[in-house]
């Protein structure tokens, strides 16, 4: 959460507050601990320490005195300061910079520096998932070790025995039912990928940047005629959220088999497994009409652009005021208050971004005003982006493409 909703009494819940009887009674201490707020905000100050350490690499001047101030108050975290934060500013990752700002007094004003709220939530989120694996599978091998012990020693005790129980790689009765769950857990991810897909057009063919296929005589509206509706990327969405909720039946299957097999699995087995295998026919086929058809307006992406970017440069403005010898944190609140007024000109009076105008006008600004067309300049906010497309399709996607080449019918010009 990175904004909005009050937690400042984070601190205060105690005995008068529910928690979870996972974290309170039934989890390892390990397992809390990693999901506890001291790793998640101590991570986010590692994450903190390693970009000033890469930008300083990289030759921002950033000083050797600023990096060990960071490292000597990892730790030292006022979590009542953080919740008194965040109550004021209703911004999570900006309570805790200031929170680290304030015993890093030295190092304040590069905190943080050119990076978003989710360099430090989703990257903290990756590493608490990473650890909280490193947890679990040792426990995961220790319960099969102790079960693969088990039936060691009594591999040869006779037992009332079942048909249905048998080894997997020829089954001369049934197979275990956990295949179905893989088999539409695939399935089912692959329409949760479907579904994004599709609703990125949708929400692209609303802005007027993107469309899909739309044939000269299709009507998108019986009562608004210039409407061009995103139906197969609409009719995508509808069948994707099917195919996602049909892995629930699989899983319910598997946990009631009791011993064996018990034979309630059959008339649901009949219908989840065909109905995924139809779905995802029926969505792939039509994706592959849209992913064929798809139009973009490039100039209605550019007004957009126009539009935007001024707010979008403030990050790089911020960069550029910090080499000019200005506080990260300082050129944030200048530039907050700025851009709350020039959006105001836009939401309440209808007129265009002056965000600029206003950053020219300010002296705070006058070391990098000759530097604001570049900053401005569209093709310096996309980074690697095109050599990333690039290498992922060499290395990604033809490799994966490859066994297909004679079912596709065309080779692909891009594994050419």
């Amino acid at each position: 959460m990175a904004a909005g909703g009050d937690r400042g009494g984070r601190e205060a819940c105690g005995h008068d507050s529910y928690r979870s009887p996972l974290a309170s009674r039934y989890a390892s201490p390990e397992m809390c601990f990693l999901f506890s707020d001291k790793y998640k905000f101590r991570t986010w100050r590692q994450l903190w320490l390693w970009l000033a350490e890469a930008e300083q690499a990289l030759g921002l001047p950033i000083t050797d005195e600023q990096i060990q101030e960071m490292k000597s108050n990892l730790d030292n975290i006022d979590f009542k300061m953080a919740a008194e934060e965040e109550k004021q500013l209703r911004h999570d990752v900006m309570a805790h910079v200031h929170t680290f700002a304030h015993c890093c007094p030295k190092a304040a004003g590069i905190i943080h520096l050119g990076a978003t709220s989710c360099y430090v939530g989703d990257n903290t989120d990756l590493i608490i998932l990473r650890n909280a694996f490193d947890l679990l599978l040792p426990k995961l091998a220790r319960v099969i070790s102790r079960l693969a012990d088990f039936a060691k020693e009594r591999a040869n005790l006779p037992t009332l025995g079942f048909t249905h129980f048998q080894v997997f790689i020829i089954t001369g009765q049934t197979y275990t039912r956990k295949v179905d769950i893989e088999v539409l857990s695939v399935l089912a991810s692959l329409g949760a990928s479907v579904h994004k897909i599709c609703t990125d057009i949708r929400l692209l063919a609303n802005l007027k940047e993107m469309e899909e296929p739309f044939e000269k005589q299709q009507i998108g509206s019986s009562a608004m005629p210039y409407k061009r509706n995103p139906m197969r990327s609409e009719r995508c969405c509808s069948l994707a959220r099917h195919l996602m909720a049909l892995v629930t039946d699989p899983l319910q299957t598997a946990s009631v088999q009791w011993f064996e097999r018990t034979l309630d699995d059959s008339a649901n087995r009949r219908i989840c497994l065909a109905e995924a295998f139809l779905t995802a026919d029926t969505v792939l086929n039509t994706l592959q009409n849209i992913s064929e058809g798809l139009v973009v307006y490039p100039k209605v992406i550019e007004r957009r652009i126009r539009q935007e970017l001024p707010f979008m440069a403030t990050e790089n403005i911020i960069m550029a005021m910090v080499k000019a010898g200005g506080n990260r944190q300082d050129c944030h609140e200048k530039i907050r208050v700025l851009s709350q007024q020039a959006a105001a000109v836009v939401k309440q009076e209808g007129g265009d971004n002056d965000l600029i105008e206003r950053i020219q006008a300010d002296a705070y600004f006058s070391p990098i005003h000759s530097q604001l067309d570049h900053l401005l300049d569209p093709s310096s906010f996309t980074g690697r982006a095109s050599q990333q497309v690039q290498r992922f399709l060499e290395e990604e996607v033809c490799p994966l493409l490859k066994p297909y080449e004679s079912v596709m019918k065309v080779k692909a010009e891009l594994c050419l």
